[in-house]
């Protein structure tokens, strides 16, 4: 054997050795799909985000993408149900650590768990929230709206189960966290006409 056919043969070999680390099972590539299409959509939106740059984010051709996902709908809504399964994950584990005694010394019950440790997840997960706020905007596709109110309902059934609270409590509960999505979208601790952040806005428009 030559020297020339055995430098072809070890470079076929290397590549083939490349190709098979490479190779990433397709449950683990949707995964990584959804993982950045949470962060992509949470930026500009279902009808904003272009699917190859989810797809460059994550180190694949759109074709692939597509050939997880039927389109970029089901793409967004996979997102929508993981960013969902996140808050439901978060509920959950903060009932599991007020009953356990672990729970910030402040929360007087569950439901103050719960939403303690939702407000923790919009500031260390802005993504999250985010993505809530387009999944309403992207409700008027009916398929969108039909699986964010079965989700919505879904969550509050949970919070309903975990905490035992009365149905006013828990109105007022969810309630008070949209509140929350929109003061932590405007990057403010909270709403109300008193807010010295709204006194400052109405006084710099007045200055300027």
């Amino acid at each position: 054997m030559s020297v020339g056919s055995s430098q072809k043969d070890d470079a076929s070999r290397a590549r083939a050795v490349h190709a098979v680390r490479k190779r990433v099972p397709a449950a683990e590539r949707r995964e990584a799909l959804i993982a950045a299409a949470v962060h992509e959509f949470a930026l500009s939106g279902l009808h904003g985000t272009p699917v190859d740059r989810i797809a460059r984010r994550v180190g694949v051709a759109q074709p692939y993408v597509f050939s997880l996902f039927a389109g970029k709908r089901e793409l967004f809504i996979a997102a929508v149900e993981f960013g969902f399964d996140r808050f439901a994950e978060a509920f959950s584990q903060a009932a599991a650590e007020y009953r356990a005694g672990r729970a910030p010394a402040h929360c007087e019950d569950v439901l103050t768990a719960m939403g303690t440790a939702y407000k923790q997840l919009l500031v260390t997960d802005r993504d999250y929230l985010m993505l809530q706020h387009q999944a309403y905007a992207a409700c008027d596709d009916g398929v969108v709206r039909a699986r964010v109110r079965r989700r919505s309902a879904e969550l509050m059934a949970l919070a309903g189960e975990l905490s035992e609270a009365e149905s006013e409590d828990l109105d007022d509960f969810f309630r008070h966290g949209m509140a929350l999505n929109v003061a932590a979208a405007l990057g403010v601790a909270e709403l109300s006409a008193g807010c010295s952040w709204v006194q400052d806005e109405l006084a710099a428009r007045s200055s300027g």
